[in-house]
């Protein structure tokens, strides 16, 4: 039997809180339903989720402050921010603290079952409605100057397309733990921590498309 996607969900708003788990257990394994930043972070601790849904502005701590403790601490969860701020910059600023996915509460639904699929298969997820400004501000910084190898190039513009560790070794010829490798010299040459930044990186210096 296939094992169940876990979440986490976080929001301060018990009746929006209720809705979205209601959604959730129809399609994954709804582990805890959190109300505020510093919960968040100790539930994520604890349960280990694949997954982690959150709401931007909550109590104690910001989603964004609770992001970047986990990050620090190197917790794997992706974590898609479900929020009401149709905003770009907010989007842009949670993206480089590390985001998998951004979507509005008015889109909700759908959506944020496609994006969680999407943040399973390593990509990442961003409501198309403010899509074109984000993009442009993620890459309107000079990218960082690192050399990469030849076959660096070939692993992050694959990294890019949204393929797995395991397609990647297969379509180069190397073995998963290579292919890992590769990407985690990448991330320390380049100074950042999650693969989101990375496929930034790749649209930065053109090997990926925008």
């Amino acid at each position: 039997m296939k094992r169940r996607t876990k979440v986490l969900l976080a929001d301060d708003h018990a009746i929006v809180a209720e809705g979205l788990a209601t959604l959730l257990k129809d399609h994954f394994d709804l582990l805890e339903t959190v109300g505020d930043g510093s919960a968040l972070i100790d539930a994520a601790r604890k349960l280990r989720p694949d997954v982690i849904v959150t709401d931007i502005a909550m109590p104690v701590l910001s989603g964004l402050e609770a992001l970047r403790r986990l990050k620090a601490t190197r917790n794997e969860a992706k974590v898609i921010f479900l929020t009401m701020h149709a905003d770009a910059q907010l989007a842009t600023e949670a993206f480089r603290a590390g985001a998998s996915g951004y979507v509005l509460k008015q889109s909700a639904g759908e959506e944020l079952i496609a994006a969680i699929q999407e943040v399973l298969k390593g990509r990442t997820y961003l409501t198309p409605l403010i899509t074109k400004n984000v993009i442009a501000n993620l890459t309107e910084s000079t990218p960082p100057t690192v050399k990469l190898t030849p076959r660096q190039r070939e692993v992050l513009r694959l990294i890019a397309d949204g393929r797995r560790m395991k397609e990647i070794g297969a379509i180069l010829e190397l073995s998963t733990r290579t292919v890992e490798s590769h990407k985690y010299e990448m991330m320390r040459a380049l100074g950042v921590q999650s693969t989101a930044e990375l496929v930034r990186y790749a649209i930065q210096i053109g090997l990926a498309a925008r």
